[in-house]
């Protein structure tokens, strides 16, 4: 599996800004125009409702928030086993381009944690390919990784009701009311999730910077970007993930190679 290098962030703002970093996977960008624009307004206070909590085969206890008719959990996955109690390999090896082992070379699941250092687990979670999603088996009973229509219909929700930064009736900027209010680094411009931290979180989602791993094995990112895989196809190598980024003010929607290491949240059936 040989990596695209090439990315760049599109911030949809009064104007058109782009921002190229070194992510090394290759990331398809979709606009967040596919959204549903209302009206909204953002308080700043977190009006999502915690409903309980589940637990998956490894014993971690995750907090669960309602945000319209969908239940998420509040943290990123950390599970090591499958649902049936198989364990996941932890994958620490990054592995070189047509070799046979080390990440960069996987077709099926595994994870690790941010530059394979355990301590990132608590905060984090865990960093799993999509190889590892497809197999319908990360989630406890009830459970599942979110396809990118439930993607999709939380981000409505978001900004039909109210839950745009600045109360505008167009744009997607639902990223602050997503973003947890630690973690984030700083940014200057107005509306984005760096950008006065203290307002963030409106929906409780309590979404965090835990980075991502390329399919070159190579870590980015811990601080700045979230990145959490859907459940869904985008192509025979890619499949179809949210990200938010500290410097933006949207909730992107990207299709990204298979072999990455991203973040999972859960949703219940």
């Amino acid at each position: 599996m040989i990596p695209l290098k090439a990315i760049s962030t599109v911030s949809l703002k009064a104007s058109i800004r782009i921002t190229y970093y070194n992510c090394l996977c290759f990331i398809v960008i979709i606009t967040s125009l596919m959204f549903t624009f209302c009206t909204g307004t953002d308080t700043g206070t977190n009006t999502g409702t915690d409903t309980g909590t589940i637990t998956d085969i490894d014993g971690n206890i995750y907090t669960t928030v309602k945000i319209g008719n969908q239940e998420w959990t509040v943290e990123n996955l950390k599970t090591t086993k499958y649902n049936d109690g198989t364990a996941i390999p932890n994958v620490t090896e990054s592995g070189v381009a047509g070799g046979t082992t080390g990440w960069w070379n996987l077709s099926t699941g595994a994870y690790c944690y941010y530059d394979n250092n355990p301590d990132y687990k608590a905060k984090y979670g865990a960093l799993y390919n999509w190889y590892a999603v497809n197999t319908g088996k990360l989630a406890p009973e009830g459970w599942r990784v979110p396809t990118d229509a439930d993607w999709t219909t939380l981000g409505n929700y978001l900004i039909s009701n109210g839950y745009n930064w600045d109360g505008t009736t167009t744009g997607n900027k639902t990223g602050k009311s997503l973003a947890a209010r630690t973690n984030w680094s700083n940014d200057s411009e107005a509306g984005t999730i760096g950008n006065d931290p203290s307002k963030n979180n409106a929906s409780g989602f309590s979404a965090l910077p835990g980075g991502c791993r390329n399919v070159d094995g190579d870590f980015l990112n811990v601080g700045n970007y979230g990145y959490w895989w859907s459940s869904i196809e985008g192509g025979a190598a890619l499949a179809w993930l949210r990200r938010l980024d500290y410097n933006s003010e949207h909730l992107g929607r990207f299709t990204n190679d298979k072999g990455c290491g991203f973040s999972v949240r859960l949703l219940r059936d």
